[in-house]
């Protein structure tokens, strides 16, 4: 179910847990809020994608005034069950703790940016290695918080899983030691604790990974597997400005027909600036309306019980006929069967 739109992309969840992080280390919010995927109709929507440069543009500026491993303290913190969506709960619902991380794994493209981030679990005897695998730099803060993080957010989410804190035999972080780390010390629960290693993970007791989840239901990680795919098939990746004005079209199109007007004062520009970005973009207004009300409508037609009549005056047409006409234009076929088939006919 991951495909290429959602790479170079992270959840808006986790993109608010950098946003707070940063509100309460006292970031000044102008020199981020201007970062596409931070207006409030993007940032607080979960179907949205953030640009993965977003956040880490965040991180950058947060370890500027913080540092690193106080950072990845705060978003482990932040980071209560349910935080992260449906990744959460694949976790803390399955049979094990060690299943429920190996479905995380599986799903980590639900948050985190794919190409760019990923978990390893290796079985070896008597442990279990949860990796994280990041390639940059060492010595580039904003990444480092961002291991250190992901290593006490899986800790975390095993610890609610087990229902009692489990503290891990040995840590290793793939960055240059800090001048002090008590702040880790605290986050994970111990000292073992190894600084400038190949890669960053945290090995437990497979004891402690395999024993059942006290308040597992059977049946419910293969429904919440199915909501991980869904959630990821119905994801707006926000990659660029046309994607940002086309979910902010989108919006002011549930709302009533769409102007102009409308659509400028949603993304703080002017009309002008708006028609010019769309040139710039290749395309023009009416073929972007257009476009949003097929959408509009294709999407009434299957998700909803409205008369073909309702349907046509809620986007917008004179009448059944008009819709008619539009569809048979769109799809080559009738809403009715459009309807009943939930797709297009060939």
């Amino acid at each position: 179910m991951i495909s290429h739109a959602h790479q170079g992309t992270t959840s808006s969840a986790l993109t608010r847990l950098s946003v707070n992080a940063a509100r309460r280390f006292g970031i000044p919010a102008h020199g981020y809020a201007h970062l596409l995927g931070l207006a409030p109709e993007h940032l607080n929507d979960d179907l949205c994608r953030t640009p993965a440069a977003t956040g880490i543009r965040i991180a950058e500026l947060t370890t500027v005034h913080a540092p690193w491993t106080e950072l990845a303290r705060q978003l482990t913190e932040q980071s209560t069950i349910g935080a992260l969506g449906v990744w959460d709960y694949l976790i803390t619902s399955a049979p094990t703790p060690l299943e429920g991380i190996r479905d995380a794994a599986a799903y980590i493209s639900t948050v985190a940016d794919s190409s760019t981030d990923t978990m390893r679990i290796t079985e070896d005897g008597e442990q279990v290695v949860i990796s994280h695998v990041n390639e940059a730099d060492l010595t580039y803060e904003a990444a480092c918080a961002i291991r250190a993080y992901a290593l006490g957010l899986y800790q975390r989410r095993l610890s609610d899983a087990a229902r009692r804190r489990l503290v891990p035999l040995r840590v290793t972080l793939a960055a240059k030691a800090p001048p002090r780390h008590q702040a880790l010390i605290e986050l994970y629960g111990t000292r073992a604790i190894d600084f400038e290693a190949p890669s960053s993970s945290v090995t437990f007791l497979a004891a402690d990974l395999t024993a059942p989840t006290p308040h597992a239901q059977p049946g419910l990680s293969t429904v919440l597997r199915r909501h991980a795919e869904q959630t990821l098939a119905t994801a707006v990746p926000l990659h660029n400005w046309l994607d940002l004005f086309r979910t902010a079209l989108a919006s002011v199109h549930d709302e009533t027909a769409p102007t102009l007007p409308a659509v400028a004062r949603r993304m703080a520009v002017s009309t002008r600036t708006l028609q010019r970005r769309l040139d710039e973009h290749d395309t023009t207004w009416s073929n972007e309306v257009e476009s949003a009300r097929r959408d509009h409508i294709t999407r009434l037609l299957h998700s909803t019980d409205l008369s073909i009549d309702a349907v046509a005056a809620r986007s917008g047409y004179a009448d059944a006929r008009a819709l008619r006409r539009a569809v048979q234009r769109w799809y080559g076929t009738t809403p009715a069967v459009l309807r009943r088939t939930g797709r297009p006919a060939d």
